[in-house]
């Protein structure tokens, strides 16, 4: 029986996870252009005492068939995530704060400035998700015809995140005197060049923010690939993957964490926190009915759409969406995107007889995240079971449409969970660090 608490994150997109979200009713709109929809979805989080509220990005609209594009919003118009983040900072108190931000196409001392930035404003409550860009748009914004190969692309954000580390300490924690009597601002011993001259970049420094309160804010990291694994077990703090077996998510959590003494890394320093998409109802008649009220919005060439990116970009009009994947899919390659989600399809195709229709309903529905349909003990009965099992240290949820999903989970399933003592009643702490259980780093310019 584990004694730790059961870490909670919640992914918004703006009007919900489910690819067909914003034609439910209870979804809003206009979400990703209204700044008081966030507000409340971060309040609500902080009420259910979820450790991080995580907001997705990319810097390109998509690129594909417009006619499927223009019924599926997501990427398309929403906040840029640091400036929101920044907004929502005063009006929460423990709840942290989580933003991706890729490593292919910023630069190292732009990133380590805004984040160091953000875990002031909040008080210690900032967290980065590296990511390595898999939207192909993305290049074209920033003078390339093509991403980074997959190998580079994880080779330059392993450097990128030392050299964003390396400026987090450019301040020893009490460089900043301030003392009038002497006048004296801050010590001059105190203040620490990085001097970093790697194969991807060069980075003089100091930063020009005082050390974070976090020290380091909280590392994040999305992706199950060998290269990512390593990445993670070397620099992540908590890592979302899609898992929807308990014996998947067993073994990925032996591996993952297996990798990190040679880092020099405890394994209890890391969070595995697979998606999971819940729909909660009073009971699972209701919860059902929810989930067919929301598969059956979705649009057929928005589900061709979604499941053509998840299988290389397999171009799957004009085909028979009762029959079954052509063959000639089981030969594509996956893109730059999610290999995890490459392999998920074509498992369930190959293993389980499904339809284009099937697949897409299961893969666009809850873009590629485990799916939980029930009350709310049956909720949490899974999640026990996973938990208790060693396949996670928490879940990074997903709620289905929002602001409504979001309400029942925090309304329905986080009692449940507190009331088997799964999950914590009080924050433990002021700071993310604190809240998951996770060192505060000590520079390594102390003495």
């Amino acid at each position: 029986m584990r004694t730790d608490k059961m870490k909670l994150g919640t992914l918004f997109h703006p009007t919900g996870n489910h690819v067909a979200s914003w034609l439910h009713p209870d979804s809003q709109v206009d979400a990703g252009t209204n700044f008081l929809h966030y507000v409340q979805l971060a309040q609500t989080a902080e009420r259910g005492k979820f450790d991080v509220m995580f907001l997705a990005d990319a810097i390109a609209t998509r690129d594909g068939r417009r006619e499927a594009l223009s019924r599926w919003p997501q990427y398309m118009a929403y906040f840029e995530p640091l400036t929101l983040l920044s907004a929502i900072a005063p009006m929460t108190t423990h709840l942290g704060l989580a933003a991706t931000a890729t490593t292919s196409y910023n630069e190292p001392y732009n990133i380590a400035r805004k984040f160091a930035s953000l875990d002031h404003i909040s008080g210690g409550r900032a967290a980065w998700n590296v990511v390595t860009s898999s939207n192909y748009s993305e290049a074209y914004n920033f003078g390339r015809e093509a991403h980074f190969e997959h190998g580079e692309r994880y080779d330059r954000a392993a450097e990128f995140v030392e050299v964003v580390q390396g400026l987090w300490d450019s301040w020893e924690d009490d460089a900043f005197v301030r003392d009038r009597a002497s006048g004296r601002y801050w010590s001059p011993d105190k203040l620490h060049t990085l001097n970093h001259k790697g194969e991807h970049f060069s980075v003089r420094g100091p930063l020009n923010v005082a050390r974070p309160p976090q020290g380091h804010p909280v590392i994040l990291q999305a992706g199950s690939s060998e290269t990512g694994k390593e990445l993670a077990a070397r620099h992540a703090e908590a890592v979302f993957t899609p898992q929807h077996t308990l014996q998947g998510a067993q073994a990925f959590y032996q591996d993952l964490k297996g990798r990190m003494p040679k880092y020099g890394r405890s394994p209890a320093h890391l969070k595995v926190l697979p998606g999971l998409n819940a729909i909660v109802g009073r009971t699972e008649a209701e919860a059902k009915e929810k989930y067919a009220e929301l598969q059956a919005l979705i649009h057929p060439s928005v589900g061709l759409e979604v499941l053509s990116n998840a299988i290389g970009n397999f171009d799957l009009s004009g085909y028979d969406l009762d029959g079954p994947l052509p063959d000639a899919a089981f030969h594509s390659k996956p893109n730059s995107g999610s290999t995890t989600s490459f392999s998920n399809v074509l498992s369930w195709a190959r293993n389980e007889n499904m339809t284009i229709r099937q697949l897409y309903q299961r893969f666009a529905g809850a873009r590629g995240q485990r799916t939980l349909i029930g009350s709310p003990s049956q909720i949490v009965d899974d999640m026990e079971a996973w938990f208790q099992g060693y396949g996670v240290d928490g879940f990074l949820f997903h709620a289905a449409t929002l602001p409504g999903g979001l309400e029942d989970f925090v309304n329905l399933v986080v009692p449940e969970l507190q009331e088997r003592g799964l999950f914590r009643t009080e924050y433990e702490g002021t700071t993310l660090r604190e809240n998951l259980g996770l060192p505060r780093p000590v520079s390594r310019y102390a003495a």
